[in-house]
């Protein structure tokens, strides 16, 4: 993650993520297949490559953990436009009012609430959007809040008070406090996705439409309706619950091998209409496979590893152009805390000082992502420059070195033993291993990891040697990554899902952030996205400053802290992709935050 916001942009990308995969150019188990064996060859389609197996798996504009990759947010705000579309796609990140149902937003003078004024818009059915539609999301929302990926206790929508319909196209929402204004814009207000009550207030396919939804035990039925609705992928564009769209597309097929074909929307009145009348996007299960289809010219849009990037020369002469599309996001493998083997381990701070000694980001950098990707050293992005990001963090507090790291562990009460560190002295003192873990355990981790990628396959290698140096054992388990999120959740130290001890859902795999980085899904207690359920109160108290103060000192402070405190893995942030893009296709900027915009595609030349 993300993840990805995710529902809320939040998200993998994965996201979730940044990732996305969509249906595919080329038959058998390398990819799918599509009725063309070239390009598209019109001006009025286009065919996009998605990242290998992140197949899209959700259409409903609320999302749940484990179904956070950024394609699903993508298609579904192509569907279904966001209340503020908050995104860098004209090349700076803001308000995109084009593709909002909002105009604007204006915030009382205490910072305790804001009026928003909805445009003349409608349903591709011809219903007006009104202030109903988003008070049906509200409700669903506040009912189900506990099942809904961005949800962090104390955050959206519990720092709602309540949401006051004025008329159809305004409303007010309350806050219990005043909040930092570009954070509640950009990061919770962004969430809000209007969704057709006339059509989905209802709690079954023969039910009829109701205010079913403004009761809290109704609230939870319909929620269950549609969230069972956008389990059965293959219904998506034969359903009549997803026919009625706000946005500048329709679903035309959506497989569930992947591959989804989105088709202009004649009805839609906003400003963000589609240039281009179908979009192909396309699945692929390994990189290589994808990078055949480009070679092949199989593809509009498409992707090279970074490792390849010495054979730009050759997707130019084929008609190509090779963008680099760099991130708003950092990337990282969590770890589960509760892991019942592990997570003694990992709670201890010389523990995870120790493995993060053991990572060589800039060797990483440079040898596995060929120079196209940045070091990271905490919560805060650093591809890009920002105000947001520490001092501590930027100077990088553990530096690269296995010798200390291990000097660390033996000094915590480890001891080597035919090359793995084992506990020799448990207990709590200051040369001990701290407490919970046993005597006689052995520093062994395994991570659950992406498949189909070269380059994730690299920097698993890479970090299973330096660990080894360390005296970490460090085993690797692959799985395409809507598998690896669905089993790398929060959990209790009994549950049978708790096993997995660290997560890493791939090179494509980084947390985008919102415009403002705040880490209230990804480290506050209890956060939607806190996969690893990674706990610090006096966290938890800095988090909550970064959304109430407008000072970027509260951002700073956050940045170090978790600098200092590892939560997580950290590790090299890589551009997006390597976009490799057909000559002629323009109107869009690369999204820093990791969304696809297929409504600003245009064909220019052909």
């Amino acid at each position: 993650m993300f993840l990805a916001h995710t529902a809320n942009s939040r998200r993998w990308a994965l996201v979730t993520g940044a990732a996305v995969t969509a249906g595919a150019l080329l038959t058998g188990c390398s990819g799918g297949g599509t009725s063309s064996s070239s390009a598209s060859g019109s001006t009025d389609t286009i065919n996009y490559a998605l990242p290998a197996n992140f197949t899209p798996n959700w259409i409903l504009p609320v999302g749940t953990a484990a179904h956070l990759n950024t394609n699903n947010s993508s298609i579904s705000q192509s569907l279904w436009e966001p209340l503020i579309a908050y995104d860098g796609s004209t090349g700076k990140v803001g308000w995109n009012k084009d593709n909002s149902l909002a105009t604007a937003a204006e915030f009382a003078k205490d910072s305790k609430s804001v009026t928003i004024t909805l445009g003349d818009r409608h349903w591709s059915d011809g219903k007006q959007i009104t202030s109903r539609d988003v008070e049906f999301w509200f409700n669903l929302v506040k009912a189900n809040k506990a099942d809904w990926a961005s949800y962090s206790p104390g955050k959206a929508p519990d720092n709602w008070t309540s949401l006051k319909v004025v008329d159809d196209t305004h409303f007010t929402i309350t806050f219990d406090q005043a909040y930092n204004q570009q954070w509640m814009l950009a990061n919770e207000l962004s969430m809000i996705r209007p969704m057709p009550q006339h059509v989905w207030d209802k709690t079954s396919d023969s039910g009829s439409v109701s205010d079913l939804d403004r009761t809290t035990p109704d609230a939870k039925k319909v929620w269950a309706y549609l969230n069972d609705a956008a389990k059965k992928i293959s219904g998506y564009a034969t359903d009549p619950l997803w026919k009625t769209v706000s946005g500048p597309y329709t679903i035309k097929s959506f497989s569930t091998a992947g591959k989804v074909q989105l088709s202009a929307n004649a009805k839609y009145d906003g400003g963000g209409k589609a240039n281009i009348k179908t979009v192909n996007l396309l699945p692929f299960t390994t990189t290589d496979a994808e990078e055949n289809a480009l070679r092949a010219g199989t593809v509009d849009y498409g992707y090279i590893n970074a490792t390849n990037l010495s054979q730009e020369s050759s997707f130019t002469a084929k008609g190509y152009t090779v963008k680099p599309w760099s991130g708003w996001a950092i990337t990282y493998m969590p770890y589960n805390f509760n892991n019942p083997a592990m997570g003694a381990v990992f709670k201890q701070l010389y523990a995870r000082q120790a493995i993060q000694m053991s990572v060589d980001q800039t060797t990483l950098s440079k040898v596995v992502f060929n120079g196209t990707a940045v070091s990271t050293y905490g919560p805060i992005p650093q591809g890009q420059s920002s105000s947001f990001v520490s001092s501590e963090q930027r100077n990088n507090p553990y530096p690269f070195s296995t010798a200390k790291a291990k000097q660390l562990l033996t000094g915590h009460g480890w001891t080597e033993q035919n090359g793995t560190m084992v506990c020799t002295t448990p207990g709590t003192g200051d040369n001990q291993c701290g407490a919970g873990v046993d005597k006689g355990t052995k520093f062994r981790m395994q991570v659950l990891s992406q498949s189909g990628s070269t380059v994730t396959d690299n920097m698993m290698s890479a970090l299973q040697s330096s660990f080894a140096k360390t005296g970490i054992d460090f085993t690797i388990k692959t799985a395409p990554v809507n598998s690896v999120l669905s089993q790398a959740g929060q959990c209790k130290a009994d549950q049978a899902g708790c096993k997995w001890q660290l997560s890493f859902f791939g090179t494509a795999g980084s947390w985008y952030f919102p415009a403002y980085p705040s880490g209230d899904s990804l480290f506050a207690t209890g956060g939607g996205s806190n996969f690893g359920s990674y706990s610090n109160s006096a966290v938890d108290k800095l988090v909550t400053q970064t959304t109430t103060s407008s000072s970027d000192e509260a951002v700073q402070k956050y940045s170090a802290a978790l600098a200092k405190d590892l939560p997580v893995v950290w590790l090299p942030e890589p551009d997006y992709q390597v976009s490799v893009v057909k000559k002629g296709l323009g109107g869009f900027a690369q999204d820093s935050l990791a969304n696809f915009h297929p409504a600003m595609w245009k064909w220019t030349t052909k």
